[in-house]
């Protein structure tokens, strides 16, 4: 009988921790099904374009498919405070873009709080933008377009993507640090924005380069200047507006975030295989021939870049008196 139950015993020591081990044994590796990454803009865009480039290095690199979702609408604010609200389990990611960082001051009354509720993973690219002009108006330099307006107050339009856009604050920016004058024209989109400066009806625009670059490959438009701090790989001919008004500085940025409380390590392998894609070949070509300029580095780094951004702009927000529409 004792040897019986000593045999039960140890059966059943053996099958507690069977059962215990069961649930490890089982668990997959980040990640075991499709990653979704949120985008706040339509597709066809720059930020877009970006999402879609590295949900394919990722899907081939880690096995499962990294899927882009778009959900436009309210300036980023549904993609950004769906992603803020969604389970930190690492399969619901947010393409963070510069108007992530101008928003918080933008609105008065957001459902979230972007630096508390999403975690920053990586920074991807920095784009340019280009201070770009109809061929009508007669300033072939910045600073000739400068003395342009400043004999001209009032009377140059400046076209937005809308209210608090980045190419909105960029413009103010650029108004704050210039001392000009311009007459704010924002429309719902950068498309209808760079459609009637293509035809006209504005005069200057400070748009993202990608979204510009043929058009002034072609002379349909002309460039003036890139906001950016040095100037671009991809129009190394165009000066940098600080090289006429100094300490301006304006970029496009894209990372990816996650919701706050993600796991240590899944924010680590994304980080991981996120900064591998940015040294890869082929990927950077791509971001390249959109004029964006490789970042990467590690989560602690985008974090910082985003609490100094989020500062800045909001000086520009307050400057300029814009409201979210």
């Amino acid at each position: 009988m004792k040897l019986a139950r000593r045999q039960f015993l140890h059966v059943a020591a053996a099958t507690a921790a069977a059962a215990a081990m069961t649930p490890i044994a089982k668990a997959q590796p980040y990640p075991s099904r499709p990653v979704r990454i949120m985008v706040g803009f339509a597709a066809g865009g720059s930020a877009d374009i970006i999402a879609r480039l590295l949900a394919q290095w990722l899907s081939d690199r880690l096995g499962q498919q990294f899927v882009v979702e778009n959900r436009p609408g309210a300036g980023t604010n549904i993609a950004t405070q769906a992603v803020a609200e969604a389970v930190p389990d690492g399969y619901t990611l947010l393409l963070v873009t510069a108007a992530n960082f101008i928003n918080a001051t933008l609105y008065e009354r957001l459902n979230f709080n972007f630096i508390r509720d999403i975690a920053p993973v990586a920074s991807l690219t920095r784009e340019p933008s280009v201070v770009v002009v109809h061929p009508s108006v007669p300033a072939k330099s910045l600073a000739e377009f400068i003395a342009y307006t400043k004999t001209n107050p009032g009377k140059i339009t400046m076209a937005s993507g809308g209210n608090g856009a980045p190419s909105h604050v960029s413009g103010e920016l650029f108004k704050m640090l210039a001392g000009v004058n311009m007459v704010h024209v924002p429309y719902r989109g950068a498309g209808p924005a760079l459609t009637d400066l293509l035809g006209g009806q504005v005069q200057v625009y400070f748009t993202p380069m990608s979204a510009a670059i043929e058009y002034i490959r072609t002379g349909k438009l002309r460039a003036l200047a890139v906001t950016t701090a040095n100037r671009s790989e991809a129009l190394p001919d165009v000066p940098t507006v600080s090289e006429f008004v100094p300490g301006y500085e304006a970029s496009q940025w894209y990372g990816i975030g996650a919701p706050k409380n993600t796991g240590t390590e899944i924010i680590t392998t994304l980080n991981r295989e996120i900064n591998a894609g940015l040294t890869d070949p082929k990927l950077k070509a791509q971001l390249a021939e959109l004029g964006e300029t490789t970042l990467g580095g590690s989560s602690a780094e985008f974090e910082k870049l985003i609490a100094e951004e989020t500062e800045k702009w909001a000086k520009v927000v307050k400057f300029s008196g814009a409201k979210a529409d």
